[in-house]
């Protein structure tokens, strides 16, 4: 049982998660109880002072807390609820005068070599994603200037990290003059915190404006920036004990350190401290991966950001990769005109942020990006957007959906937002085409995806999630079983995926020319049985061109049953790819062009080939954007997957006559009503 006396730390959700055991709140006026192995304080904070001295003087030993290295989407000041943690039981990290428990690990060289695979990854997505200790920052947009720049950080005055490195004043001048003098071409960048600026806090560059005044070459960088992207644009980094070190050493820039921090003194550092002879002969060298694997995979604890309980590190990088990408992609303020009362119920939570800023009226009021539904909103708003300058973004459906017909007014669990064309569009590129062409999945993706595909088989989840239980018919016993599912022919995936056949007829009639001797099963589009959308096929047509119709069964059973899929462009081409059977495409879906599919037609686009996972991993994982219908904030598409693997899987029901109508109609109507009022 570890003891706690601080009300702070008491208060840190989801805390014997992190601490790996439970943990009571102590007095300071009682004596420690027996059950108190041991007591924990927060690093080396003064307030902690009492808590240590009970410790001491009870015999128990003190562990400290401190904040990760990857700590969470926001800053903690704001509020945001950590999602890393260390704990030490030597020290504390950033004190140098005496070795920590992290200088311990990092001392492991063969229990870290285990984990060089494992940190490589970590740091790629890291570095490709954006990715720091705090995750709010928007990417940095200035301009690399054509003599190049170096990158020198300031502190805020009085930093832990600064006074148990073994710096202060001198080492910050010590600093900006080094660089100055080495760096007679560059602009210098000093990166100072805006609680500086702002009037909070002092930083150690006291007469910084009065020098970048008489010298035209230091820049500084006051504004809130993602480290990873800032560090891009640099050649060098300077530094006293700030972390900004260890993410630039992440993204292999050379790194001088004017202190003493936890990354420095291994042999991967210009270390210019005054004692960094002696620091060295302590710690001796490692690798980058020594690094990163002992701080980062086995000092900090990790939570997951989904349930609450003990997680990784990847855990926690997937989950603000996604937090980021999502709220990244919807930056600035949005013009979404002319949606209907539903579309604009459903648009919203997949638009907003706590940043940005939406207007869903017709009126334009200096919006940077018009937003549009699917092609058909384009053409609608192409000329007032180009009027205005202003780009288009495309939203639809996602490829997990929802339990039950977006025409029957089911709410949408995923949509996409195409920045370049849509996804159904094979006329043009698409955002989703350009994540394809350039995937090159590491090995943590590879498992990711691999683990999705095998849950969505495992689950029967697919687009819809609706339909009855599916026997295959006793004459197809013996023959090649066909499956050929029919779709909404005004749908724009036909209008733009296709380039030769074009409806349900000719697809079914042209697969039962081709194959006389097989067993043909039609599966009529949702939509159209229900009366929403057209594309029926006479029949007497389907009589002759099929020998059965699995009208109200679901997809994926159908998908099972079959040996063959034969489609234009319907997604139950994909998930006919992850059952593991033969898919020949007559239209150019997204997932066809790739290697993956019998294709009768090309795409001049699409050159390379793919792994199944390849697809699974940009279509599902990358492409879309996923909301809980209850929380209304972005989840993962694993997320997602359980929730509608739990949902019940809605039945159609349809109907032709006019009572049918109307009692859709009215289903419609309180769907509507619920949705909106949740809004």
């Amino acid at each position: 049982m570890i003891g706690i006396f601080s009300a702070g730390i008491q208060r840190i959700p989801h805390l014997e998660a992190f601490l790996g055991e439970p943990c009571r709140k102590l007095s300071l006026l009682r004596p420690v109880p027996d059950d108190i192995t041991r007591i924990a304080v927060w690093g080396y904070r003064p307030t902690g002072a009492k808590a240590v001295a009970l410790a001491e003087k009870s015999g128990r030993p003190v562990l400290r807390l401190e904040d990760g290295f990857i700590r969470s989407l926001g800053l903690g000041v704001s509020g945001c609820p950590p999602l890393s943690m260390v704990l030490d039981t030597q020290g504390m990290y950033y004190d140098a005068s005496q070795p920590s428990t992290l200088e311990t690990l990092i001392h492991q060289h063969e229990e870290n070599r285990l984990l060089h695979d494992d940190a490589r990854q970590a740091m790629q997505m890291i570095v490709d994603g954006d990715l720091s200790k705090y995750n709010q920052a928007p990417v940095c947009t200035l301009a690399q200037p054509e003599q190049g720049a170096v990158l020198v950080v300031d502190q805020t005055f009085g930093d832990m990290a600064v006074v148990y490195g073994n710096a202060g004043k001198e080492q910050f001048d010590n600093m900006l003059q080094a660089a100055l003098a080495e760096n007679p071409q560059s602009e210098i960048w000093v990166k100072v915190h805006p609680d500086v600026l702002s009037g909070k806090k002092a930083g150690y560059f006291t007469q910084l404006g009065e020098q970048a005044k008489q010298d035209p070459r230091i820049k500084l960088i006051a504004q809130d920036v993602s480290p990873q992207s800032l560090l891009q644009r640099v050649s060098r980094v300077y530094v006293v004990t700030s972390n900004y070190g260890f993410e630039a050493l992440i993204a292999g820039k050379p790194v001088s350190v004017f202190g003493q921090p936890w990354y420095a003194g291994w042999g991967l550092t210009d270390d210019r401290h005054a004692l960094a002879a002696e620091l060295r002969v302590r710690r001796g060298n490692a690798s980058i991966e020594d690094l990163f694997g002992a701080a980062c995979l086995r000092y900090s604890r990790y939570l997951n950001p989904v349930n609450g309980q003990a997680g990784t590190l990847f855990d926690v990088l997937n989950w603000l990769l996604m937090q980021r990408q999502h709220h990244q992609q919807r930056t600035g303020r949005l013009w979404s005109p002319g949606l209907t009362l539903w579309k604009r119920s459903i648009l919203a939570p997949f638009l907003r942020t706590k940043t940005n800023k939406v207007n869903f009226s017709k009126r334009h009021a200096g919006e940077s990006a018009c937003v549009v539904w699917g092609t058909k909103g384009e053409r609608r708003w192409h000329e007032d957007a180009q009027r205005k300058r202003l780009p288009q973004w495309r939203m639809e459906d996602g490829f997990l959906r929802s339990a039950g017909l977006g025409s029957d007014l089911h709410p949408p669990l995923s949509l996409v937002l195409d920045k370049t064309g849509i996804y159904y569009d094979a006329t043009r590129p698409s955002d989703l085409e350009t994540l394809l062409s350039a995937s090159r999945l590491t090995g943590f993706q590879q498992q990711r995806a691999t683990r999705l595909r095998q849950r969505l088989v495992a689950s029967k989840v697919s687009k819809y999630n609706l339909g009855a239980a599916f026997t295959l018919p006793a004459g197809a016993s013996g023959k090649t079983v066909i499956l050929v599912p029919g779709q909404v022919e005004d749908d724009a995936s036909i209008l733009t995926g296709t380039m030769g056949l074009r409806t349900n007829g000719e697809l079914l009639r042209t697969v039962r020319e081709r194959h006389p001797d097989a067993y043909i099963i039609y599966k009529p589009h949702p939509d159209v049985l229900v009366g929403n959308r057209q594309g029926n096929i006479p029949a007497e047509d389907v009589s002759r061109w099929a020998d059965s119709q699995a009208l109200d069964a679901d997809i994926i059973q159908c998908i099972q049953a079959a040996d063959e899929l034969h489609t234009l462009t319907s997604l139950s081409g994909f998930e006919a790819l992850l059952h593991g059977k033969k898919v020949v495409c007559y239209g150019m879906p997204f997932y066809a062009g790739w290697g993956l599919t019998h294709d009768e037609h090309t795409c001049s686009r699409r050159t390379r080939s793919l792994t199944l996972d390849d697809v699974v991993y940009q279509a599902l994982i990358a492409y879309p954007s996923y909301i809980d219908p209850h929380s209304r904030e972005p989840i993962l598409a694993e997320q997602a997957v359980e929730l509608l693997a739990a949902t019940p899987r809605a039945q159609m029901q349809f109907s032709k006559i006019k009572a049918g109508r109307i009692v859709r109609y009215y289903r419609k109507l309180l769907m509507l009503i619920r949705v909106t009022l949740t809004t």
